[in-house]
């Protein structure tokens, strides 16, 4: 009798975020507008605030998280941060 043979788990695999997640995801449109809106026209500026210590992330990586959150009900950044972790955990398994 033949059985499926999964992976081998010393194997190395090669896996995509974007292979991961569905074309009708949710996340596909909140990445593709603020993509193409003009963040400098709304006021957001990259302000270096100190010389030293670790540099600031991209003010669109936070903006796409915000708005994932609003349009999913997540409201706090806790949660927000939760769902972050999850989702990224839960594609790569």
């Amino acid at each position: 009798m033949q059985h499926i043979t999964g992976i081998a788990r010393n194997q190395m695999v090669f896996t995509s975020l974007e292979d991961s997640i569905s074309e009708d995801n949710s996340v596909r449109f909140v990445d593709a507008f603020v993509e193409n809106i003009d963040l400098k026209a709304l006021g957001f500026v990259l302000q270096t605030l100190k010389t030293e210590g670790r540099p600031s992330f991209n003010t669109q990586t936070f903006l796409k998280i915000y708005l994932y959150g609003y349009l999913n009900g997540l409201r706090s950044s806790r949660k927000l941060e939760k769902e972050m972790e999850q989702s990224v955990i839960h594609e790569y398994k």
